[in-house]
């Protein structure tokens, strides 16, 4: 049993290629339920986000399950690996742990420390739990990650500075312009990176902030939480010639802006800056709008820069975070490590019930003069000096489970004692006595096989 995450994120990837694999919201749950049919991958997370889509799987064989994610990706988004093969990244067992600890810390984030990832993880994780996407593993490290998480931004000072993708664009704008009081900005887009944007704005000093969307009633309760001005998408052309900074973050796939919507409005405008700021995944303006006199464009890439300035505290904090994760990580390993004792415990305790029931019946035949007080009496007293017999041998392979061979030593000991017939029968009742049952199934299989054991371990 492994652990495995493939996927391409803001380092690995430039902005062109990561928006060919952003998943809707909408698609999420068909591919869930696509990437959970394919072969050896028995559980599964997408974390999918402006600035990163990755694929977490439980597998049985890491080497070729990389290669089956590998190709739902290109089937699911119909661009070929050569495309995009040299952009992904993989992590196995301990890595692909500690890398999930570090994106839902905002460790791996562009912006570092930033909070939104974690909700981002946590979303995609009960998305997949809900369509039974997850089981024993998932459930037990995703939920580790998000608490760790909360943790880290309670327990530290890395969530101070005011840092993310929407304050980056704001401050890319005050540097050009200087002020916000005296100009137009036109926000494109109402969702929660929008409502970000805004909301630095007018601690900036933004004076006049238009809100532009398709649906009409969230620009006017986005517009309504700031004091600013809702204007419906089809006056987005008029209202381009009166504005200063555009800041565009939608879940468009095409272009909303072109560049032939700007050339439009440029002589209405009488050569007066444009500053234009796209912050989302599909991009929504047009790159060739940066050709245009006085204009001038920016995508989420560019922000590297802006953040940059603003992470030295920020990397201070993130060591005491680090030091978190690895402790994290250690309970994590010792956790799946203790899944492979209980099928084995159950296994012996099941041999020796049978060893002593058959033994009390040859006892009965040989003894038929026994009454029931008699017999209580044997069978209580014969059942007691079994279990000080098994008492040691199972503390002992509880201690040994957890330690660097654990795996080894839960093997040898099933050797020992014969357990093989009984941990094999176990499983054969489970598949008969809980048909309906996919995700327990699942569960029950990683526990009765002893897979938790080596999870980490080989790492």
């Amino acid at each position: 049993m492994h652990i495995v995450a493939v996927g391409l994120n803001y380092r690995t990837a430039p902005v062109e290629i990561r928006e060919k694999f952003a998943f809707s919201e909408q698609e999420l749950p068909k591919a869930l339920a696509e990437l959970k049919d394919t072969k050896s991958i028995l559980e599964c997370v997408i974390v999918a986000t402006c600035n990163r889509t990755e694929i977490y799987a439980v597998v049985d064989r890491p080497h070729l399950c990389s290669h089956y994610i590998t190709s739902f990706i290109e089937r699911w988004f119909q661009v070929s690996k050569d495309q995009f093969a040299k952009h992904l990244y993989t992590y196995e067992n301990e890595r692909a742990v500690e890398h999930l600890f570090r994106v839902t810390s905002g460790l791996d984030s562009m912006v570092i420390g930033e909070t939104q990832i974690l909700g981002q993880v946590r979303d995609a994780f009960l998305l997949s739990q809900s369509l039974k996407g997850t089981g024993s593993f998932f459930n037990m490290l995703f939920k580790q990650a998000v608490t760790l998480a909360k943790r880290a931004h309670a327990e530290t000072g890395i969530s101070d500075n005011p840092v993310s993708v929407s304050y980056a664009a704001v401050e890319l704008g005050k540097r050009i312009f200087g002020s916000y009081a005296s100009k137009t900005v036109m926000i494109i887009g109402a969702g929660k990176m929008s409502e970000l944007t805004v909301k630095h704005l007018y601690a900036s000093g933004a004076g006049r902030v238009l809100v532009v969307n398709r649906t009409w009633e969230r620009a006017v309760d986005l517009a309504a939480k700031f004091n600013g001005i809702p204007c419906p998408m089809e006056q987005l052309l008029e209202r381009l010639a009166e504005v200063d900074i555009v800041i565009s973050s939608t879940g468009a796939r095409d272009y909303v802006l072109t560049k032939e919507h700007v050339q439009s409005v440029l002589q209405k405008r009488k050569s007066r800056p444009l500053f234009m700021m796209d912050i989302a995944v599909p991009r929504d303006l047009d790159p060739q709008i940066s050709s245009l006199s006085n204009v001038f464009l920016y995508d989420i890439d560019d922000l590297q820069a802006i953040v940059d300035n603003h992470l030295q505290a920020r990397q201070r904090e993130a060591v005491k975070i680090e030091t978190m994760i690895a402790g994290e990580m250690a309970a994590f390993e010792q956790w799946t490590k203790t899944l492979g004792v209980s099928p084995v415990i159950k296994a012996l305790q099941a041999k020796a019930n049978v060893v002593h029931e058959e033994t009390m019946d040859s006892l009965l035949k040989k003894l038929p003069e026994l009454d029931e007080r008699e017999i209580k009496v044997i069978r209580k007293l014969t059942k007691s000096m079994l279990n000080q017999m098994m008492r040691d041998p199972i503390l002992r392979v509880k201690e040994m489970a957890v330690e660097r061979h654990g795996d080894e030593a839960l093997e040898m000991f099933t050797k020992l004692f014969a357990l093989e017939a009984e941990l094999e029968e176990a499983g054969g009742e489970q598949a008969l006595t809980e048909p309906e049952s996919q995700q327990r199934k699942t569960e029950d299989k990683h526990a009765l096989l002893g897979l938790g054991v080596d999870a980490l371990a080989r790492s």
